[in-house]
């Protein structure tokens, strides 16, 4: 990387790392990225019909947004087994998707000792590591995820966002693109990518890889957020804000379309964008 790039590498860098929501990658419950893992639920010769039923529904009310509901179900789960690992990690679900990532780990710990090799709490441990910014623990709880299971693309998606995290944009996007190799044309991986290329100072090329993303129908709003950003960095306000319009009112399109021409101007003066 020459000294340009890495200078505007660092500046976006360090707009992210202040907490700009649209840069966050795979951390939304999904960025994203990391859908929200609830379909986890081995069938065990001890485990009551009616208490399997019930995790079901509760995964149900978890994805539509009834947290009450979720809650309430994954509690009553727990109260019937104290070592549900289900029950437990859907507990923690509903803290994460409440923001309370430190009670989130807590049932994300308390099920991984109850089965190690269960991949939904190993999931929840990492994503809860990458919003407290613990990047080591992020790599390394993802890195086991791909040893269980090298196929996992949640997993592998994670693992490079992870990476990409820690600033090593080369390193993430050379592991994103290995994984795309293997799982072409995944969107959880694509998007990653996107991003990495993005935070990298190439927005350029990070939106012709959304691109393959947001042709189709069904493309995540973050893959959408992320063109935006792509574009809204190379200067292409109306691009971004009729990508933007689709998701979100007026209001905040215009707030993030501010953000951009700030980070553009950022980008400037550290060196220009690829």
């Amino acid at each position: 990387m020459n000294t340009r790039k890495s200078s505007a590498s660092r500046a976006l860098n360090l707009a992210s790392r202040a907490g700009a929501a649209s840069l966050v990658i795979a951390l939304a419950a999904c960025t994203t990225t990391t859908r929200q893992v609830t379909d986890t639920h081995p069938v065990m010769r001890n485990s009551a019909p009616s208490t399997m039923s019930e995790l079901r529904i509760a995964d149900t009310a978890l994805e539509s947004g009834n947290l009450e509901l979720a809650t309430s179900l994954y509690e009553k789960a727990v109260q019937a087994d104290p070592r549900s690992a289900a029950g437990l990690t859907g507990l923690g679900n509903t803290l994460y998707a409440v923001g309370d990532f430190t009670r989130a780990g807590v049932y994300y710990d308390r099920a991984s000792k109850i089965d190690a090799n269960a991949p939904a709490p190993l999931i929840g441990m990492a994503r809860v590591a990458l919003r407290q910014r613990r990047f080591d623990d992020a790599i390394a709880t993802y890195r086991r995820l791909v040893a269980l299971s090298p196929d996992d693309t949640l997993a592998l998606a994670g693992l490079g966002a992870a990476i990409d995290m820690t600033g090593d944009h080369a390193a993430a996007q050379a592991f994103l693109r290995d994984a795309l190799s293997k799982h072409a044309g995944d969107p959880m991986l694509s998007v990653n990518l996107g991003m990495s290329l993005i935070l990298g100072g190439d927005p350029r090329e990070g939106a012709n890889v959304l691109l393959d993303v947001t042709r189709f129908p069904a493309a995540p709003p973050q893959a959408r957020q992320d063109l935006a950003l792509a574009y809204g960095l190379l200067g292409n306000r109306e691009a971004a804000a009729e990508i933007l319009s689709r998701d979100l009112p007026k209001a905040s399109v215009e707030d993030n379309l501010r953000y951009y021409d700030i980070q553009r101007e950022r980008l400037a003066q550290a060196g220009g964008i690829k």
